[in-house]
């Protein structure tokens, strides 16, 4: 529970944060709902903050880069709605509906003591997307974003809340999974191809939710035992079969969960 000098510290952070640089980036990440990021101050000068949903594809420094660089580009151009951030790709402006920016800018609300804060959605080109990109100029709605059907359902699975998984590039773009080792009651391995052979800078990590929600094909995984696997092939018929112990993928990049 957080204590009123920590809340009060917390609101000094941001106030600086806004005076040095116009604006205070809140990340929140953890449980079954995918990384978010958001700002607060923005709209003090052009009359709304930027949200930054998913996008699991950058790290937390090029989280921070992409909501800088905009929110730069915003308050000389109000009106833009197009972006180009050197090195991470192009970006796009839309309309954040009410139902999404309510459950997620509460440190905003809390800063300013309202909660009628318009919002807009920072949105990968193309290259860059991944499952957990939502479409936030319309309602939530858990059918049709089932990769953040946690954000308001409560969590069904008999796995802990907080499980998360290592994953790979291939798999956070929308590729079929075709392996998926348990090493912890909380930890589980999922990729695309052969595990050993993915490279350090394409590894991510995940809620387990996230590829539980993008794919209902996956849900097996969460039925193995501490030391078990699965693998299947890569053709969209192919079933789960048992899969021999292997050793675990390590040095996933510390800054993924975030």
């Amino acid at each position: 529970m957080i204590t009123e000098a920590q809340k009060k510290q917390a609101l000094d952070d941001i106030r600086e944060n806004i005076a040095r640089s116009g604006h205070h980036i809140y990340v929140v990440s953890g449980g079954q709902t995918p990384r978010f990021a958001y700002t607060i101050g923005v709209s003090e000068l052009i009359g709304v903050e930027l949200i930054l949903a998913g996008a699991i594809l950058y790290m937390m420094d090029g989280v921070e880069t992409i909501i800088n660089d905009i929110a730069g580009q915003l308050r000389a151009q109000p009106d833009r709605r197009v972006f180009e951030v050197t090195g991470l790709g192009s970006f796009t402006l839309r309309k954040v509906d009410s139902s999404w920016s309510t459950e997620f800018m509460l440190g905003a609300f809390d800063y300013y003591q309202k909660r009628d804060i318009p919002a807009l959605q920072i949105v990968t080109d193309k290259a860059h997307g991944t499952i957990d990109v939502p479409d936030m100029s319309v309602p939530w709605n858990a059918t049709t974003e089932p990769v953040w059907r946690w954000l308001k359902e409560p969590w069904t699975y008999h796995v802990p809340e907080e499980a998360t998984a290592t994953t790979d590039l291939a798999a956070v773009r929308g590729e079929r999974v075709t392996e998926a080792m348990r090493w912890e009651e909380d930890e589980w391995e999922i990729f695309v191809g052969d595990g050993p052979e993915i490279r350090k800078d394409e590894l991510r990590l995940v809620p387990l939710g996230t590829l539980l929600g993008a794919d209902e094909s996956v849900r097996p995984v969460v039925n193995l035992a501490v030391g078990e696997g699965l693998l299947r092939d890569p053709e969209p018929d192919s079933k789960w079969r048992p899969w021999p112990n292997r050793k675990p993928k390590s040095d996933v990049p510390g800054e993924t969960i975030q």
